[in-house]
């Protein structure tokens, strides 16, 4: 099992990709993303930094993505009950970087497997085809699906897909069915600055899932309340009935469900929330080899609190924090009268000088907890590193980026099993965002 696919880099590598960064900032280009083109308006109504959200944008959010005068933006069929958009709602997300890197590939088993590329040309890093509009006078509709990402080319993957319906019964409670990660009642993933992940999220497994979403706002106060398949996005499962030609499939094959929940507030320029979460997952196998990467046959308790903070001064500084605490009850096949805790966090902070320059601050920490000298690839939750990026924007929807990644953890001792934090992950990143 490969933890790490990235070779070991050299000081003569980040002075190549630097100078190569500084030439392909040269670039320009001209585009306007489907909300813009839906309503004739700039980038800037709803974006403080695209893809950063404003006040604004917020609120087109919460108004389930749509003006006041959505209707105008449709075709005119003389028929009250249909509302067509006069062109399709779409958009393309497209990134590209060149990428220096000093981890190294390692195998659980036998350790680094000296596998080298000390730079790496991530182009096209991603692809995604994005779509949304309003339906009717209550329903509204999004997805994105992704053409190419991470260098896997040749299927569709979406991801993000739901209706929303936002009154429901009259109740001002709104609801929201498809795809969605459970992670964006905090911070939304897909809006922040940094190529650099809010780590804990995809550690604690709270990013994407199929389920129901109902929320309401009481003032300054919301709150919001969920249930989810609880096995992703990627599970199905053959079902036939035992007559003739009749095949279905299953999303979830069990009626375990998660539930989870935020509530919220703001106060001035500060919002805070509590969010929590209790489901079941599959336990770490015990299988030979698979260092608990595979998961195993038994259904296991897991639970999530999470605190989250943040906040905005002038329109210039965006701050946030998050913390998550988890527990993961029986969860390892080795030791299943053993229950697991562990925590993570990340803060970040992105100043908005002006106009063209933008500059981010993420720091992402992780302690394995319990899953310390398990002898498991959970050993390595454990994160604490430093990201640095500037955006330097040509235009409101096309972004240069140079960012870079320090690690503060030092490198665990060599010796089987190779687990925990093996490779330095420090890296140099440079290329483009564009939306369009």
């Amino acid at each position: 099992m490969l933890i790490s696919r990235h070779a070991r880099g050299r000081v003569s590598a980040l002075t190549w990709f630097f100078a190569l960064g500084l030439a392909l900032i040269a670039a320009d280009a001209r585009a306007i993303p489907a909300f813009s083109r839906q309503y004739a308006i700039s980038c800037a109504t709803c974006h403080a930094a695209f893809p950063r959200l404003n006040s604004f944008g917020e609120q087109f959010r919460a108004a389930n993505y749509r003006l006041p005068n959505w209707r105008d933006t449709t075709l005119d069929t003389g028929d009250e009950m249909l509302a067509l958009p006069k062109s399709l709602p779409a958009a393309i997300r497209a990134q590209a970087y060149v990428q220096a890197r000093t981890a190294e590939e390692i195998d659980p088993a036998t350790g680094p497997t000296g596998n080298a590329a000390r730079s790496d040309v991530q182009a096209p890093y991603l692809i995604k085809l994005i779509s949304s509009a309003p339906l009717s006078e209550h329903i509204s509709y999004y997805f994105y699906g992704i053409f190419a990402e991470k260098g896997g080319n040749g299927s569709t993957v979406i991801e993000d897909a739901w209706f929303r319906y936002d009154d429901l019964f009259g109740t001002k409670v709104g609801m929201q069915l498809g795809q969605f990660q459970i992670s964006d009642l905090m911070f939304p993933r897909e809006l922040r600055l940094t190529f650099n992940d809010y780590m804990v999220y995809r550690l604690a497994g709270i990013t994407y899932d199929r389920g129901v979403l109902f929320d309401r706002e009481f003032g300054a106060a919301n709150l919001a309340l969920g249930f989810s398949n609880g096995n992703g996005i990627e599970q199905n499962f053959a079902l036939n009935s035992p007559g003739y030609l009749r095949p279905d499939a299953m999303f979830d094959n069990d009626t375990q469900k998660t539930a989870f929940g935020r509530a919220g507030v703001k106060l001035g320029g500060v919002s805070a929330g509590l969010f929590g979460l209790h489901g079941s997952q599959a336990s770490g196998s015990a299988a030979a080899g698979s260092f608990g990467a595979q998961p195993g046959a038994r259904k296991t308790t897991k639970r999530v609190l999470g605190l989250d903070l943040s906040g905005e001064t002038g329109g210039k500084f965006y701050w946030y924090a998050q913390g998550l605490w988890n527990r993961w009850d029986a969860f390892l096949d080795a030791d299943p009268s053993r229950n697991i805790r562990w925590w993570g966090a990340f803060a970040g902070v992105d100043y908005l000088r002006d106009a063209r320059w933008v500059f981010s601050i993420l720091y992402n920490t992780a302690r394995a907890g319990d899953f310390a000298n398990t002898g498991t690839l959970f050993e390595g939750i454990k994160i604490n590193s430093l990201t640095l990026g500037t955006s330097y924007y040509f235009m409101r929807n096309v972004k240069g980026v140079i960012e870079l990644n320090f690690d503060a953890l030092p490198k665990d001792a060599a010796g089987p099993p190779f687990v925990g934090h093996q490779t330095k992950e420090n890296y140099l990143l440079l290329g483009f965002d564009a939306a369009f």
